[in-house]
């Protein structure tokens, strides 16, 4: 059953105790609220701010685990706390480790401040959980898909459009790179898991991954530098970052640009890009 004064207490605790820099928010000079205003965590938790006012005041609906996991994720909460809210709302909580999609406080505290660079959270099966409006800009919003096409890796094999953003010479390694990295994990994961899963799907009906996963490959790695074509900008040199959470088996990924002037200009650019699209 759902503890609605438990609920609310928690809720407002968490709410009063993150402050706007720690969820990438601006400070006014003129600020007076203890910690966030109830509007500010309903747009972080993608709600109304009269359904998150309501949970606050002990009243509503008892909330989906869909919504609780927004919640939870909006709140910055950690997995003990993402764990208690569930409870609290009379719902058990989901599974840890490889296959949650709950992203660390650490990592959200470290996205949110990268707000002029291209940077996402991804799982261990390319699944992007969180963008940065300059990924988003750079690759397009990769949190839409559902179902398998969620994993850029299986999107690869199956949707023409996924190697648009990719330089044609580089299409071949890329290929073998997907197949290396999900021949990895689906041993890792065992014969039940989503990666076995995807490997039947793909083997059963593509011919270019099963002349790859014929050949074997293991332990291929990216390449330092890689090279995005932009529709308009042209083609973008970016080093890649990675930052990885061990207990989630979630990525953090950062672009830069290569050190020559080309690159910095073309960045400048989508920088810009990316700021007209957030106003609109």
């Amino acid at each position: 059953m759902i503890d609605r004064s438990g609920l609310a207490g928690f809720l407002r605790r968490r709410r009063e105790a993150l402050q706007p820099e720690d969820v990438g928010l601006f400070r006014g000079a003129r600020r007076r609220t203890n910690g966030l205003r109830r509007e500010e965590v309903a747009a972080l938790c993608h709600m109304s701010t009269d359904y998150y006012a309501r949970l606050e005041r002990e009243r509503g609906p008892q909330p989906s685990p869909q919504m609780l996991a927004s919640i939870a994720q909006g709140l910055h909460l950690s997995l003990d706390e993402r764990d208690h809210l569930f409870r609290l709302a009379g719902h058990n909580p989901p599974a840890r480790g490889s296959a949650g999609e709950h992203i660390s406080p650490g990592l959200l505290h470290v996205i949110d401040r990268l707000g002029d660079t291209p940077a996402e959270v991804v799982t261990e099966l390319g699944e992007t959980l969180r963008q940065t409006p300059m990924s988003i800009a750079l690759t397009g919003d990769g949190t839409r898909y559902t179902g398998p096409a969620r994993s850029f890796g299986y999107r690869w094999f199956t949707d023409p459009e996924a190697r648009a953003v990719y330089l044609p010479e580089d299409h071949a390694y890329q290929s073998r790179l997907f197949a290396s990295g999900l021949r990895s994990l689906a041993t890792l994961r065992g014969p039940g898991s989503r990666a076995a899963h995807y490997v039947d799907l793909l083997l059963a009906d593509n011919a270019e991954f099963q002349a790859i996963w014929a050949e074997h490959e293991v332990g291929l790695r990216p390449r330092e530098v890689k090279r995005f074509v932009h529709p308009e900008i042209g083609v973008l040199e970016l080093n890649c970052q990675t930052l990885v959470d061990p207990g989630q088996s979630h990525v953090l990924v950062v672009y830069t640009p290569v050190p020559d002037p080309e690159s910095r200009d073309r960045m400048d650019r989508l920088r810009l890009q990316a700021w007209s699209a957030a106003k609109q």
